[in-house]
């Protein structure tokens, strides 16, 4: 675990820098300089942590089970087969154990996703069945992507917190999540029963076979085993530092090595967070250096300006971009926004920023924006946040099956919106001209560029409906009907779009009604490549089609043909769905003004949070070269 890691690494370093404080003559009141040299002439620097502190009391788990001899056993889920391994453990139970009790699914419910922060109606109403039935012991499953592990390691969750001993299973490279994901929410050893592969990718046979050979006894051993202090020691390290407590002095190599050593960067150099240069940071905000911003998931740290300021300094982001980085860390507050981040379908964070604080700073909105130096630096801080103030980390609880994109920056050309006659973005939501915000929201994929080769409103935005048809959720679109997107436009296509739509509300009426895609399609794609569970076995394909058609949430109706469908059948009406939902799209006028493009991005919920000032906020960035603010604002 690399909390853990960062605590053993951290108390031999610490020795270290005791001694070295220990060899100064010139202490006083308890604080000792740092030397600016090494003994052999390197520069050496006295750093501080990017981390917070986690700010989760962990709880005392109940003892486990000497036996499952006549105990009461709820087998809870529903993820990646678990009717198939749920009912095969159930068999197994009552074989060797025939006068215990098994209670299944529908018997229990679920809890879902565990908040320690107040449980929700569905979490208290799990708890209170486990109590009305007097369970034992809870098995849940099965955990077999980032979302999903997130969602089924809740009833075991709840479950401990119940004081019922729990165990999760799970494939393999869930294992390090659940164990994560227990100890983030206070269960300092969160159980874990490997299921050998990818569940989904198995006959019934093969689900049966490893169940049985592999999962089961691991099941009983986490039931019965007791906790060891061992156990807690690895996964539940603890311990609350100064925020901003030199935790490392080095030189610039060593720094880094200690750095990376800790799981604190991205494995690329890093400017060292001394707490000089995190003072010189904390000028450019209104905030001082103790507030908290807020105790985030994934780790559930509490975040202080401080530790937001060491990662921007660590990123190489300019000091008077701190506000922009304090905004984003604040979008880390909202779920529907942070919710997707840690999903095998590898959903990338990115944002943009809106005012005239984007163009006082020279944030990109042009030909090449995300490529721009500035704008890349402001990327790497949101990989920072995300690693050392969210607590996401590759291959434990950020489980994009193929990686992640490189988060990406950029600004609206808001003079551009003047000139089509469009607002911009944080206006269209309310936001005064004059406020300056950022919107942070999440990618599935990046590209490929539209060219409409028309100046006809018609085609222009029947090709919009088109593309975004083809750029759903996930592979193929088989998740959810209607999905967020942000739509990139280049000035001369929204100057078409403008002739016939004069508001990006119109607009998006507009393509709500002519993007909508064959229910055909959604239903092949939803039944041979569901993300959950194999339904070739429940269903016929006839059987789940109408099952679509009758769902109220695909919106599916007999309408016209899609104009791009039109040579592929002649019908003049086909079944289609719905693709959009008012309210669920962004349209972002960027990129080169020469060129006639635009791109669609699905993904997740996005989420705007309004960039805060110093009041001498003119003072503080004139000596870097900057003109007042109020220069910016567009009328």
């Amino acid at each position: 675990m690399k909390y853990l890691r960062f605590i053993l690494v951290l108390t031999v370093f610490s020795v270290f820098t005791a001694v070295l404080y220990a060899a100064a003559d010139d202490c006083e009141n308890g604080v000792c300089p740092v030397p600016t040299v090494n003994e052999t002439g390197e520069p050496v620097y006295a750093i501080v942590s990017p981390v917070g502190y986690h700010a989760v009391e962990m709880i005392k788990q109940s003892p486990r089970l000497d036996t499952l001899k006549g105990k009461k056993i709820a087998l809870v889920g529903g993820s990646f087969m678990a009717s198939v391994t749920h009912n095969e453990l159930k068999s197994l139970i009552l074989k060797e154990y025939p006068d215990a009790e098994v209670y299944m699914f529908r018997e229990v419910g679920s809890a879902g996703s565990f908040s320690v922060f107040g449980q929700t109606a569905q979490t208290k109403a799990f708890q209170n069945r486990l109590k009305e039935l007097k369970i034992d012991a809870v098995i849940a499953g099965n955990c077999g992507c980032g979302l999903c592990t997130t969602k089924e390691t809740g009833s075991a969750i709840a479950a401990e917190y119940a004081g019922i001993p729990a165990v999760c299973v799970g494939a393999p490279a869930f294992i390090a999540q659940i164990h994560s994901t227990g100890t983030n929410r206070g269960v300092p050893v969160l159980r874990a029963a490997e299921y050998p592969g990818a569940f989904a990718s198995h006959s019934e046979e093969e689900l049966c076979r490893n169940t049985r050979e592999k999962v089961w006894p691991r099941v009983i051993d986490a039931l019965t085993k007791p906790v060891t202090d061992d156990e807690i020691a690895e996964y539940a390290a603890a311990g609350k530092r100064p925020y901003d407590e030199v935790v490392y002095t080095g030189t610039f190599d060593e720094v880094r090595e200690f750095c990376d050593v800790n799981g604190w960067t991205d494995g690329l150099p890093i400017v060292p967070p001394t707490r000089a240069a995190v003072g010189e940071y904390l000028r450019f905000t209104p905030y001082r250096g103790a507030d908290v911003l807020g105790v985030f998931a994934a780790a559930y740290r509490e975040c202080t300006v401080y530790t937001v300021a060491a990662n921007a300094v660590m990123a190489g982001v300019p000091k008077e971009f701190m506000p922009i980085c304090v905004a984003l860390t604040k979008a880390l507050g909202n779920g529907n926004w942070r919710r997707p981040l840690s999903s095998t379908h590898g959903w990338s964070p990115y944002a943009w920023v809106n005012g005239p604080l984007a163009r006082q700073l020279g944030i990109d909105c042009g030909q090449g924006m995300i490529s721009d130096t500035e704008n890349k630096a402001l990327g790497r801080f949101i990989d920072f946040m995300m690693l050392n103030l969210g607590g996401y980390y590759i291959k434990e609880n950020r489980m994009g099956t193929f990686g992640y994109l490189t988060p990406f920056v950029f600004a609206e050309d808001e003079e551009a919106c003047r000139r089509v006659g469009w607002t911009p973005h944080h206006v269209t939501l309310g936001y005064d001209m004059s406020a300056s915000t950022v919107t942070a929201s999440s990618a599935l994929l990046w590209g490929n560029n539209v060219t409409p080769a028309t100046d006809d409103f018609e085609r222009v935005a029947s090709l919009m409906a088109f593309d975004i048809t083809e750029k759903q959720q996930n592979g193929l679109g088989n998740t959810n009907p209607q999905v967020y997107r942000t739509v990139l436009i280049t000035e001369p296509v929204a100057a078409i779009l403008a002739r016939g739509a004069e508001s990006k509300s119109a607009l998006e009426d507009v393509l709500i009604e002519r993007a909508r895609r064959p229910l055909f399609m959604r239903a092949y794609a939803n039944y041979w490549a569901n993300t959950g569970s194999v339904q070739s076995n429940r269903y016929t394909f006839d059987e789940y089609y109408e099952r679509l058609w009758c769902n109220p949430d695909e919106e599916a109706a007999l309408t016209d043909t899609p104009e791009w469908m039109a040579g592929i059948t002649e019908k003049p009406r086909i079944e289609t769905i719905a693709t959009m939902r008012k309210g669920q799209t962004a349209f972002i006028l960027a990129g080169d003004g020469d060129r006639n493009k635009f791109m669609t991005i699905p993904g997740g919920s996005p989420v705007t949070v309004k960039i805060e000032l110093p009041e001498n906020w003119d003072n503080l960035t004139a000596p870097l070269g900057y003109e007042p603010l109020g220069g910016f604002v567009l009328k």
